[in-house]
């Protein structure tokens, strides 16, 4: 007779077949006997649990009845390996069996991974790198007749009354090369992953949106002090493409990979949140920023994630034409605004 690996755990006894292993069971225990449906008498004052599907499950089981002194058999079977023990021994075993499965229900334990929707070209990234583009057309803000900044820039008696355009003019518009590609960079990073999770025209047309309300948010708090307020820059969008993808993580930034019954705890809510504000102060306050703009754009980004992730939560995948339209219509916006502010 050769000897099963399983035979490793301590008193649990291997046969080829259950006659021998019943033989070789000590006295039963006095725990009373319970049925189950997983239960088969195969010779008096013994009963078998299983079959097990696999062999490792055959071992686990084993080793919680040795864990619990419980003594009992292996046996093999047509349908798979079984635990023998004694019809005293039944209940505790099945006892013992039952809470360990109640136990590890949940494991292993739950992981998440980043739900990629969208993986082809990135039409943000290129939106981002126009800026530059755009950038060496205005030249610097100090350039000597700069029609761009005089009817582009955030003003912020203008964008509350008669030329909201500049809310979007504005973030096509920096005062240097280092500006510019600091927001090319940290642009194409965090618009890039907001794109993976709604799209190239979702993503593109949000964090427009972010960046022109950001803008009217910040004009309307300079406003509310009576103040003068101009700004300029693409880093209002930046911080908008922030609050988006802590909205979209919340919704549908990652999904279960095990245990989806399980809610998700209340810090797995925070700490988007909590990781887009401490990029807001990381990124965002140095002494020669618009803090209020970066502000803005981002909880204007919080907001206005929450119908985009809404909707990419309710579909399959990215679709070809929705995708298309909102791109068309960031194009559109941009050119819209500059059409007028040249007019």
């Amino acid at each position: 007779m050769t000897r099963d690996p399983v035979a490793s755990f301590g008193p649990d006894l291997v046969a080829a077949d259950p006659a021998t292993a019943l033989a070789k069971l000590p006295p039963a225990s006095s725990s009373p006997g319970l049925g189950s449906d997983d239960e088969a008498p195969v010779a008096a004052g013994f009963t078998a649990i299983g079959p097990f599907g696999s062999d490792r499950r055959l071992r686990e089981a084993a080793l919680v009845l040795t864990s619990k002194g419980v003594a009992h058999g292996i046996a093999r079977g047509i349908g798979g390996g079984v635990l023998l023990v004694r019809d005293g021994d039944y209940g505790r075993a099945r006892e013992q069996l039952d809470r360990y499965e109640e136990e590890n229900r949940d494991f292993p334990p739950q992981r998440f991974v980043e739900r990629s929707r969208y993986r082809g070209l990135s039409f943000v990234v290129a939106m981002f790198a126009l800026f530059v583009a755009f950038a060496w057309l205005t030249g610097p803000v100090g350039k000597p007749n700069g029609v761009w900044f005089q009817e582009g820039a955030s003003v912020s008696t203008l964008v509350l009354s008669s030329e909201p355009f500049r809310a979007v003019t504005a973030l096509t518009l920096h005062a240097d090369g280092a500006h510019v590609l600091s927001n090319l960079v940290s642009g194409a990073i965090f618009g890039r992953a907001l794109e993976k999770r709604l799209g190239p025209g979702a993503a593109a047309f949000s964090i427009l949106a972010a960046g022109a309300v950001g803008n009217i948010g910040n004009a309307a708090f300079y406003a509310s002090f009576g103040e003068l307020h101009r700004s300029i820059g693409a880093s209002t969008a930046v911080f908008g493409a922030v609050g988006l993808l802590a909205t979209t993580q919340l919704f549908l930034g990652s999904q279960r990979t095990a245990n989806q019954h399980q809610k998700r705890h209340v810090t797995e809510y925070l700490a988007p949140i909590v990781g887009g504000l401490a990029l807001l102060g990381a990124l965002g306050s140095s002494p020669s920023t618009d803090i209020g703009a970066h502000a803005f754009g981002l909880f204007a980004g919080f907001v206005i994630g929450i119908p985009f992730a809404l909707v990419a939560k309710k579909s399959r995948g990215v679709s070809f034409y929705p995708q298309l339209g909102l791109g068309l219509a960031s194009v559109a916006l941009v050119g819209t605004s500059w059409a007028l502010a040249l007019a």
